[in-house]
């Protein structure tokens, strides 16, 4: 998968609908989300990002990929999400496998809110 498709189907993820996670998001999926229970796995994981809301616009920067191995593909971005008046800023990571031609699953995401010190 090239470059300009892995920021497409990741910025996919941020605004598709319910049916677009179902076959994007693998069953043995790990994810760690800013909202509890934290740490979702396997079918867990599909339902808690079929949760989440559709952003109506989402900027993806600091954009970093590597591709450790064939068939492997590690992702790493700034977030800016929007939808009307709301925002939400995260620091993400994906992970994608190869199930066979053209067809990528996410086997791993976490995001992390920007962390400010109790000084800040």
């Amino acid at each position: 998968m090239d470059d300009d498709r892995i920021w497409n189907f990741e910025e996919s993820l941020w605004t598709a609908d319910a049916a677009h996670y179902e076959e994007s998001v693998d069953n043995e999926c790990l994810m760690v989300l800013p909202t509890p229970p934290f740490v979702f796995t396997g079918g867990q994981a599909i339902d808690a990002v079929k949760d989440t809301p559709r952003w109506e616009q989402v900027s993806l920067t600091e954009r970093q990929v590597a591709r450790p191995q064939e068939g492997l593909i590690v992702v790493a971005y700034k977030a800016e999400a929007h939808k009307g008046g709301e925002a939400y800023v995260a620091y993400c990571t994906s992970t994608y496998r190869w199930i066979e031609h053209g067809v990528w699953t996410v086997v791993q995401h976490q995001q992390t809110p920007p962390l400010t010190s109790k000084g800040d």
